[in-house]
């Protein structure tokens, strides 16, 4: 028996039926750039190996980090996370904790002895690198990936730049450091130490193919302040670096601190540490405008360091200062007052910022140096083929963060340079922002504190002040993120979908749109909760 015609046609088979003919707008899935990434000065790709760290993942996790940054135990204690301040889920209730995770992963890696192995191929390529902070480390550990050779010239006895003669131990322990650049070591690369470049002439002549110029802010500016010929002034490069030395200076009972950058901070909390009753910053600004990040702050303040706003320092004598208060113009310029007080010191330390040597410049052709920094270009070149420069001697902020992202940059233009081929980064995605997300799907989850070493032992020892988080609360901060702007395959738009328009392509393969039934009525769109689907124009 013959059936009717209307039911021997195949599934689907009806145009009438295909609702993509009304549409006006189309769904689109995208990746957008999450404002964490985009905020890191080493360039990390953040959401990615937090994504990866969710499942407990740490190995792969960590793997994904230490592709742009090879110091996640450093970074998780002295970097002062800039992706956490942009972080939209401080719009929900806080930022996810990015920074704890980091630490967590990069502890995990030392506990766990995990390595690093060079799989390039060597390419006959030799780099000298001058200094070990945090530039020219990162610069050695990149270049060293892409199968160059490298040396590393240092002028101190011990590696690490600024990281170890300017970040005092309670903040950044010397057994992670060491740890992170014994990996490095054990990725072939070359350190002499107790090597000072003193002319960049002769280093040229060694026949190395590229050099990189990484030399740190070593040397305190100095500032004109009348004193007598008994007051004791000290500069503070020069104490933390004695510290670390072990030839800790007598400061004396009541120390005077003036600056008001993280040097600074790290003075005063020092000072304490070595006994110091009083411990005194004097700073010509207010707090809002004070260049030391507020954290550090906050952590001298509770140490017990005190701090004198809007003051500046006029005169030193033996045991005494003499300050003037400050007040806010109109503008909120600090302006003299012409009011004096007598503050006892046993010492005064000057934190008023600090510089590069630059004298192992001298003679080479084509460098040039302005305020006390070099120029490079794009490339972080500088004016003379194949020497590249980064970190504190370039123009750009002075953290380990950012030297760690010149390091990388660096390597990747100097990889690109020796090949005679140019480097050229990724694309940047446009930034996603919190009113692109729908936080109705997350639930509030407020962000893990990491516990702090607290009592008297806290401001008298050298000991760790900040701790980890353990692996229960690092795995639920990183299931704190929100993944701005990227599918992470929720299965929203597949539910929601009144068509049945949205087909799974498989576990990490993500979702594509069946164009015949999506009739663009934008429910994907709207119930998206990362951000990841936008809708567009249908084409004409």
């Amino acid at each position: 028996m013959k059936k009717p015609f209307a039911i021997t046609l195949e599934v689907e088979s009806s145009l009438a039926n295909h609702t993509g003919s009304w549409r006006v707008e189309r769904p689109q899935y995208v990746n957008l750039m999450p404002p964490c990434n985009n905020a890191c000065p080493a360039g990390e790709n953040i959401q990615n190996w937090l994504y990866v760290a969710e499942d407990g993942s740490y190995e792969a996790a960590w793997r994904a980090l230490i592709v742009e940054n090879p110091f996640p135990a450093i970074m998780g204690r002295v970097c002062y996370h800039p992706c956490q301040t942009a972080c939209n889920r401080a719009q929900l209730d806080e930022a996810v904790g990015i920074n704890s995770v980091e630490r967590f992963l990069g502890d995990h890696a030392i506990e766990k002895g995990w390595s690093i192995p060079v799989t390039a191929q060597p390419t006959g390529f030799h780099v000298l690198i001058i200094g070990s902070g945090p530039a020219g480390l990162s610069a050695a550990y990149h270049l060293r990936r892409l199968g160059h050779e490298v040396t590393v010239r240092e002028a101190a006895n011990a590696l690490g730049g600024m990281m170890r003669w300017g970040i005092p131990k309670y903040r950044l322990p010397r057994e992670v450091l060491d740890a992170e650049i014994k990996r490095i070591a054990d990725m072939g690369v070359k350190f002499e130490l107790n090597t000072r470049v003193d002319n960049l002439e002769s280093a040229l002549k060694e026949g190395f193919n590229a050099i990189f110029l990484a030399v740190g802010a070593h040397i305190g500016k100095r500032a004109y302040i009348p004193a007598g010929e008994a007051a004791h002034i000290l500069d503070a490069i020069n104490v933390l670096h004695d510290v670390e030395d072990g030839q800790a200076p007598m400061l004396g009972r009541k120390v005077v601190v003036y600056g008001g950058g993280n040097t600074a901070i790290d003075v005063a909390r020092t000072a304490k540490r070595l006994g110091a009753e009083e411990s005194i910053i004097v700073y010509r600004r207010t707090r809002e405008k004070a260049p030391a990040n507020d954290t550090e702050i906050k952590e001298a303040l509770e140490e017990g360091v005190l701090i004198k706003w809007l003051s500046t320092i006029k005169h030193a004598d033996a045991g005494v200062l003499k300050v003037e208060k400050m007040a806010l113009d109109e503008k909120g310029f600090p302006q003299p007052t012409g009011e004096y007080e007598d503050l006892e010191a046993d010492s005064l330390v000057l934190a008023l910022g600090q510089e590069s040597d630059l004298s192992l410049l001298k003679d080479v052709p084509d460098l040039e140096v302005e305020d006390g920094v070099v120029k490079v270009n794009s490339m972080m070149m500088t004016g003379h083929a194949g020497i590249f420069a980064g970190g504190d001697m370039v123009p750009a902020e002075r953290t380990v963060t950012t030297g760690v992202g010149h390091g990388k940059k660096a390597a990747r233009n100097i990889d690109a340079w020796l090949r005679s081929i140019e480097y050229v980064g990724h694309d940047k995605h446009d930034i996603v922002e919190f009113k692109d997300l729908n936080p109705w799907y997350y639930s509030d989850a407020p962000r893990t504190v990491r516990p702090r070493l607290e009592g008297a032992r806290r401001a008298s020892t050298f000991d760790e002040v900040v701790q980890g988080l353990d692996e229960s609360t690092a795995l639920f901060e990183a299931r704190r993120c929100m993944s701005c702007g990227n599918c992470f395959e929720c299965d929203n738009c597949f539910g929601v979908c009144p068509d049945n328009a949205v087909i799974k392509l498989g576990t990490g393969l993500g979702f594509e749109i069946n164009l015949d039934y999506c009739k663009g009525c934008g429910i994907c769109v709207n119930e998206c909760p990362s951000g990841s689907i936008v809708m567009i124009p249908e084409k004409s």
